[in-house]
């Protein structure tokens, strides 16, 4: 704390020193600075500022709290070409995400078959921890891996609109199956259309609040209406896949050669950089084709009761991931290797996904040109973390 500097109201800075290569940015309020502080957070968003190629600063957003190796919070751009990549920045939960769905369901009509709808949400959909659902072949796992979303809209599962408003259109490229070993896929058999445990929910949710008309009115918002939300990720798939290179980079480069020794990383442009970035692939897609069944089977729930119901996708994203995307660096547009680690991307206009704890609301808000200049188009994801949320709304 003593090294904090507040450069504005919601923004401080710890500057470069010792060993960092750029400085550390937090975005939190005096109230969030103070929760922030109590655990190792701004230390470990110093150490990720260590990291090889790292570019303008190592960002924590106003939800940061300590985590493996990057706080989850956190947020680092690398050079696509002379940087790292490292699972502690993506988390044993690769692509954790939330997705939103709007419906022409009044609260009123909603609220008298309330307690129907949930049991079969229950019935339907496992949730748990290591909780399974209906067991698909190998071989479909290893198709899902390669085709996220894809493989659902083959299957029915899916629309074309579902596709559309899913980041990554549910598919991202270069994931290879053989870049995950047999236990991770054995693990992903069973749990494809589960929520798991945790803080992963799915919740009811009436708009109590409107702050931009417009906007809620191209996001189909209406406070009449009840919409749903769904968080979730990869289950046990995604942290096999973690643990397995965590343990492979700390042996292929030596627990020395690291700030700390859960900021494991390989160069990007390593063989295992790159086997790791593939396997990661596989989950992320796995992760968008679990919510997108888990929608399907809430779907069939809901027309059964109410069966004019619209239920369309409002969006998907990922708040646990390491991508490449194009940015502005030093005034010229490069591509990097973004981490975020419950961290939301919110490019401009894009609808971005803020999901409440047990005692908080959740908001839907909309990405701007000074996220995409600050912090590399990165804001929070809430989703609160004291109490498992399952069921319980």
């Amino acid at each position: 704390m003593k090294n904090l500097k507040k450069i504005s109201e919601l923004e401080w800075e710890i500057p470069k020193q010792g060993d960092m290569k750029v400085p550390a940015k937090i975005f939190a309020s005096e109230k969030l600075l103070k929760f922030i502080s109590d655990d190792k957070t701004l230390e470990q968003a110093q150490n990720v500022a260590k990291l090889p190629g790292i570019l303008k600063a190592s960002f924590a957003m106003p939800d940061a709290h300590q985590g493996y190796g990057f706080p989850i919070g956190g947020v680092a751009a690398f050079d696509s070409k002379k940087g790292v990549v490292s699972p502690g920045g993506v988390g044993y939960d690769i692509n954790c995400g939330v997705r939103v769905i709007t419906t022409n369901i009044s609260v009123k009509d909603f609220m008298k078959k309330r307690e129907k709808i949930l049991h079969d949400f229950k019935r339907t959909i496992p949730s748990g921890l290591g909780r399974g659902g209906e067991k698909i072949s190998k071989e479909e796992v290893l198709e899902v891996m390669k085709l996220g979303s894809e493989w659902a809209l083959k299957k029915g599962f899916a629309t074309k609109d579902d596709i559309k408003n899913t980041e990554e259109k549910g598919k991202i490229a270069n994931a290879n199956p053989k870049d995950v070993s047999q236990r991770a896929i054995a693990r992903g058999i069973p749990q494809l259309g589960t929520l798991g445990a945790g803080n992963h929910f799915i919740d009811i949710l009436k708009v109590e609040e409107i702050f931009n008309e417009k906007t809620a009115k191209k996001f189909k918002l209406d406070k009449e209406n009840i919409c749903i939300m769904i968080h979730c990720g990869s289950r046990g798939l995604g942290h096999q896949i973690a643990s397995d290179y965590i343990k492979k980079m700390e042996q292929e480069y030596g627990l020395e050669k690291f700030p700390d020794r859960e900021l494991v990383y390989a160069p990007i442009k390593s063989e295992t950089g790159q086997k790791y970035l593939s396997a990661m692939n596989c989950a992320v897609n796995f992760a968008f084709c679990n919510r997108q069944l888990i929608m399907h089977r809430l779907r069939e729930s809901i027309k059964h009761e109410f069966p004019k119901a619209e239920l369309k996708l409002l969006y998907d994203i990922a708040h646990n991931i390491a991508k490449f995307e194009e940015h502005e660096v030093n005034g010229k547009i490069q591509e990097i290797c973004i981490h975020r680690k419950g961290a939301t991307r919110c490019f401009p206009n894009q609808p971005v996904i803020i999901p409440g704890s047990m005692s908080t609301p959740s908001y839907i808000l909309v990405g701007t040109q000074t996220a995409l200049e600050k912090t590399f188009a990165s804001t929070a994801h809430g989703a609160g973390r004291a109490h498992s949320r399952v069921w319980t709304k």
